[in-house]
């Protein structure tokens, strides 16, 4: 141990916890489907992508038998296919039918809710517009489940240029892992522009990102730094530590323990910690006892939104007999 890390054993860190953090609803489905399948089928049943952006995830699911692959044609033609919670392409759907794949899918139910949506107000004639991450898998795989041209919003400048066929006849639609705080700028910018916009209740963007943001929004207002647990590749992590840096808190997104710097802490009195919703809480915990080798940790949780959402597993995995190779 450094003279550096001497020094600091023994000082008191306050550590409070956000709530909520950590895995949300469509996750948690996501990950038991998976689970289950296994047991059900047995080793190997074949994810296209990752199930949810999270390595530790991942890596546990794979340990257990599951393979993940890019796209359908890498799946042994009659295998078990899942598809993961961001969603996929009709495309997707056509070829894994074409495959003869056995198909469950733990897209989201917030996500499919989009993708009718987007379907139902493409099937009225009206263009319509997704807001969203460009390149992020649910946003392609919405845009594949939408039979008509679909335009990509993803910032307010993007509408000042966009020039719509009808300017009389459009409607919008979001990417579940955005916010209404993400997106109310641009809905504003959209109709103002085009008056006549039409698009899905408020209520209707994620729960989940909404109160992981609301809760690290004053998170930040309590502590001298944030870390935030998640994947490189997930939206609503990196969302979460831009939102504790814009209330004017140094903020770092931390895939595990190890990527933490020590340093990030000297003249901290004071650190928050939340999750991004595919994070697991095993993550956390791993975090708080890295930081328990070299202070002493004074533990709180922040009061908050208890979530009690849960979402129906696909017949699939309660009803073996509707898959077709178990029967």
């Amino acid at each position: 141990m450094t003279s550096e890390a001497n020094q600091q054993m023994g000082r008191k860190l306050r550590v409070l916890l956000a709530e909520p953090r950590g895995f949300c609803a469509g996750v948690e489905r996501a990950i038991e489907i998976v689970e289950r399948a296994l047991d059900l089928y047995g080793a190997p049943v074949y994810v296209r992508h990752e199930i949810v952006h999270n390595a530790r995830v991942v890596e546990t699911l794979k340990a257990k038998g599951a393979k993940f692959v890019e796209e359908v044609d890498e799946v042994p033609e009659g295998a078990v296919a899942i598809f993961s919670a961001h969603g996929v392409a009709q495309v997707v759907e056509n070829d894994a039918e074409n495959r003869g794949l056995d198909v469950i899918d733990a897209t989201c139910p917030l996500v499919s809710k989009v993708h009718k949506e987007g379907r139902r107000y493409a099937s009225r004639g009206y263009g319509v517009v997704l807001i969203g991450h460009p390149g992020h898998p649910e946003v392609e795989g919405t845009i594949g489940q939408i039979p008509a041209p679909v335009h990509l919003i993803s910032c307010v400048e993007d509408v000042n240029t966009f020039e719509p066929e009808d300017p009389d006849k459009l409607a919008y639609v979001t990417q579940t892992t955005l916010s209404v705080d993400d997106t109310r700028d641009i809905i504003s910018a959209l109709t103002e522009r085009f008056p006549n916009i039409v698009g899905p209740d408020v209520r209707d963007i994620c729960y989940a990102t909404q109160n992981r943001q609301t809760a690290v929004r004053q998170l930040a207002s309590m502590v001298d730094l944030v870390l935030v647990v998640g994947a490189r590749n997930s939206s609503n992590s990196k969302r979460l530590v831009e939102i504790a840096a814009l209330e004017g808190v140094p903020a770092y997104l931390v895939e595990d323990a190890d990527a933490v710097d020590m340093s990030w802490l000297e003249n901290v009195s004071a650190v928050g910690i939340t999750a991004g919703a595919s994070a697991p809480e095993e993550l956390v915990r791993e975090l708080l006892a890295r930081l328990g080798t070299t202070y002493t940790i004074e533990q709180e949780f922040m009061s908050g939104v208890q979530e009690n959402v849960q979402f129906k597993l696909p017949e699939k995995v309660l009803n073996p007999e509707n898959l077709s190779r178990a029967s």
